[in-house]
């Protein structure tokens, strides 16, 4: 039986009535400027000890004892929009999209130099994510809650409220986190296998844990994480994550068992029944059916050949929605927007934007196109329908408005979010009390003082109306989900087609070294120069299974008069294996065979990875 949800009804008679009315902004856009902008994004939404490489300055350590109260580390990862609560499941979802971006189109990135950064945004939240899975059946899903964090004003240096963590298990089970988080460790594992091998095999065994508690335990997560209800309740329930996460699984390990369990569940877990209007953080169902129209395109169909059928037949449900072409059809404002919700629609927008966008070079590859019921679709206008939804939130809109913060000149300039609506601690290091930031920077009717480049907020109204207002929230409050999928949109529209066939296993290409000259390290928390000095060399380089791989030597000089005791480094950037360091948490320490580094001394540890430099910094050392 056929499910349908989601707003279904056209506005198309209307948009061609006041079309030739609209005052658009028509001028060509730097779709590279902004893929640059998209990714950094994710810098100011970073949560933990910044690196040495962090490009949004006006930003700082945060959450630095999240997870203590629980006897865990769970420290790092994301917030999610402009609060400062760390919430599993979008995060998860935020992190499977940004990979499978890299995944579709790392050629581009790479061609426009912004691989290496969406890389290490990837890293940062699957670092995170392996620290919240610390057995095999325990995954944590929050830390802090919506309720106290929303009570409170505060940039997330002086954050006072609560950083209680909270988590699944198999008495408290939680189906779509588990799957949702086995779907992203999967889908970055695919990304890492060229650059870190051993971190790849780790996120997918960290994801086929995930699954197995996923598929064993089943339950919704917010009937265990309860806080999570009022913020990120799982409305569709858990069969779509169960689907996704195997289709994830099967992509990443092209094992059988994942490809049966798509074919075996396709019916009982409504991957072949729910046709569905939107995609998001919350349904991944048309996602799934992308997948699995794609595995059946190349071929993979095998015995499950019909079954897979009706999967394709649910994606083009959704493709010929959004495009206007179907039996039932997606909303749109007046200026051509898909619209499905006030609060924060445009997250809507740039997911089902990626879906089309991935869905048309799929089909150019197999040389199909796309069956809706007014007729057959090219791909060409899959893309060019994907295109106008990226060129509306640039700027070719009634209000010729950029609603991507930091893009144009006619930018949202009071956006809802905590960290870049307070002064940042580096220019009035004054602490900003709870309430205290409500009466002083909240209801502040200036600009924010810190500009959150690249966040994409949750845009216009049905009518095409926008009010830039911070206590406007349903509109300008941004989130990591709005920009993840518009990455590799973004990649897409910069770099044009690949030449490679899509429905083949993808080959990311090399991250090319850079010149190295040695730089002093900078004691951060002193703001003083430090004592010792980092320098890096090129050693060695060689090619192995079509992969170039580079041997990097790193000195450190005590140049002070003193012996450097308990040194702890910062290395960032970094995706092989570590000589001559001890690892301890997100830090490294001195080896087992050094106490200390008398003055004047050096000592060297080398490291191998098939990328540019790490980057390597002092995080604290004492002198003796």
């Amino acid at each position: 039986m056929e499910k349908s949800v989601g707003l279904c009804f056209s506005m198309a008679p209307l948009f061609l009535i006041l079309g030739v009315l609209l005052p658009r902004a028509m001028a060509a856009h730097d779709y590279g400027q902004a893929l640059t902008k998209s990714i950094l994004f994710f810098e100011a939404q970073r949560s933990g000890y910044l690196p040495n490489s962090q490009r949004v300055q006006w930003r700082g350590n945060s959450g630095l004892n999240d997870g203590k109260l629980n006897g865990v580390d769970l420290v790092g990862g994301y917030y999610d929009a402009g609060d400062n609560v760390k919430f599993g499941l979008p995060m998860a979802f935020t992190i499977t999209m940004m990979s499978w971006s890299v995944i579709e189109y790392g050629g581009q990135m790479g061609g426009s130099g912004e691989l290496g950064h969406a890389i290490d945004a990837i890293k940062w939240g699957t670092d995170y994510l392996i620290k919240a899975h610390p057995q095999p059946y325990v995954l944590y899903g929050e830390v802090g809650d919506g309720n106290t964090d929303h009570y409170c004003w505060q940039r997330p240096e002086d954050m006072t409220t609560s950083r209680a963590a909270y988590r699944i298990d198999p008495s408290r089970p939680g189906s779509d986190l588990a799957g949702e988080t086995a779907a992203a460790m999967a889908a970055a594992s695919i990304v890492f296998r060229r650059y870190n091998p051993s971190y790849s095999a780790l996120l997918l065994k960290h994801a086929s844990q995930l699954f197995d508690f996923a598929d064993k335990y089943r339950g919704k997560y917010d009937n265990s994480i309860t806080v999570a209800q009022k913020y990120y309740r799982s409305v569709s329930g858990y069969a779509d994550e169960l689907l996704w996460a195997a289709a994830w699984m099967y992509k990443a390990t092209n094992n059988q068992y994942y490809l049966n369990y798509l074919g075996n569940n396709g019916d009982s877990l409504g991957g072949t029944g729910w046709a569905m209007t939107e995609f998001g953080w919350d349904v991944k169902y048309a996602g799934v059916q992308t997948l699995v129209a794609k595995f059946l395109m190349a071929g993979k169909g095998g015995r499950y050949t019909s079954v897979f059928e009706e999967y394709k037949e649910k994606a083009e449900f959704f493709m010929c929605s959004c495009l206007g072409k179907g039996t039932r059809n997606v909303q749109r404002t007046p200026g051509g927007l898909l619209f499905r919700q006030r609060w924060n629609n445009m997250q809507f927008v740039t997911s089902a934007s990626f879906l089309m966008t991935v869905y048309s070079d799929y089909l150019s590859s197999a040389g199909q196109s796309l069956k809706c019921a007014s007729g057959n679709v090219s791909p060409t206008e899959l893309l060019s329908f994907a295109k106008s939804q990226v060129d509306y939130i640039l700027g070719d809109n009634p209000r010729a408005t950029s609603y991507m913060v930091g893009y144009g000149n006619n930018y949202p300039r009071q956006v809802h979010h905590r960290g870049s609506s307070i002064v940042s601690f580096k220019v009035n290091p004054s602490f900003v009390s709870c309430r205290g930031g409500y009466a002083t920077w909240y209801n502040r009717k200036g600009s924010d003082p810190n500009l959150l480049t690249g966040a994409l907020v949750g845009g216009p109204d049905a009518y095409d109306n926008f009010a830039d207002e911070r206590d406007n929230y349903e509109q300008t409050e941004p989130a990591t989900y709005n920009n993840a999928p518009l990455m590799g949109l973004l990649a897409r529209l910069h770099g044009g087609h690949s030449g490679y066939n899509q429905l083949h296993p993808v080959e990311l290409p090399a991250l090319k070294p850079i010149n190295m000259t040695p730089k002093e390290a900078v004691n951060t928390s002193s703001g003083t120069t430090n004592p010792i000095s980092i320098t890096q060399k090129l050693t060695a380089s060689w090619v192995q299974n079509g992969v170039t791989y580079y041997r990097y030597s790193t000195t450190i000089t005590n140049k002070s008069s003193k012996s450097v005791e308990n040194l702890k480094l910062i290395i960032s950037k970094l995706y092989g294996p570590v000589w001559g360091l001890t690892k301890a948490g997100d830090s490294y320490l001195f080896p087992s065979w050094i106490n200390n580094l008398a003055a004047g001394r050096s000592m060297e540890f080398v490291y191998i990875h098939s990328a540019s430099p790490a980057e390597v910094s002092v995080s604290s050392y004492t002198l003796v």
